[in-house]
């Protein structure tokens, strides 16, 4: 026959048992609907891929302008049109980034294991690499708007471009600031 003392520890942990699972159960709903807010930027997502559709429309309707006009532009203009080009396919890949990036870094899992056509840069995509990728991006974006200023600079404010080319430095600096931390972060990782 078990003791008394045997007894009062068995007792008294079922008996918190009851309000401990009650606790356990309130505290799993509510992990469930944070971990499920992440659906929350789904329609952001949809959105960004609504502005890549608006972008492909746009570069369709400067391809045909340019195409109807070819003859009577000079070459400068011409060159200016195919920077414009450039420009909306590189803000439109910007975009692409963002949406499979993001959806996969904070929505869901893509299922593309098998795919023929997944991007390689899927495999090892997280939150600072998505960063990087986007400024180098925006790098590469704001050297377009840079060079159209130098092409065109006899039309082009002076104030203006001394702007483009001190924000252009701004996001140089603010990419190898990114890139340098993700590395310092990436060796903290490893140890």
């Amino acid at each position: 026959m078990p003791d008394s003392h045997s007894l009062e520890p068995r007792e008294a942990h079922t008996s918190l048992k009851p309000s401990h699972s009650a606790g356990n159960q309130v505290e799993a709903f509510f992990e469930s609907i944070v971990f499920a807010s992440r659906w929350i930027q789904a329609p952001l997502y949809a959105g960004l891929i609504m502005a890549e559709l608006l972008y492909a429309y746009k570069f369709l309707v400067e391809l045909w302008h340019m195409v109807a006009h070819v003859h009577q532009m000079e070459e400068t203009a011409f060159m200016l049109g195919v920077l414009g080009l450039i420009d909306v396919t590189m803000v439109a890949n910007l975009l692409t980034m963002v949406v499979i990036g993001g959806y996969a870094t904070f929505v869901s899992k893509l299922d593309l294991e098998h795919h023929p056509d997944r991007p390689d840069w899927l495999t090892h995509v997280d939150p600072g690499t998505i960063k990087i990728k986007l400024a180098a991006s925006l790098i590469g974006i704001s050297s377009i708007h840079l060079l159209k200023g130098f092409v065109d600079v006899a039309n082009e404010n002076p104030e203006h471009l001394k702007w483009k080319i001190f924000i252009h430095m701004t996001f140089l600096a603010s990419a190898i600031l990114l890139a340098w931390t993700d590395k310092i972060m990436q060796k903290d990782k490893k140890h």
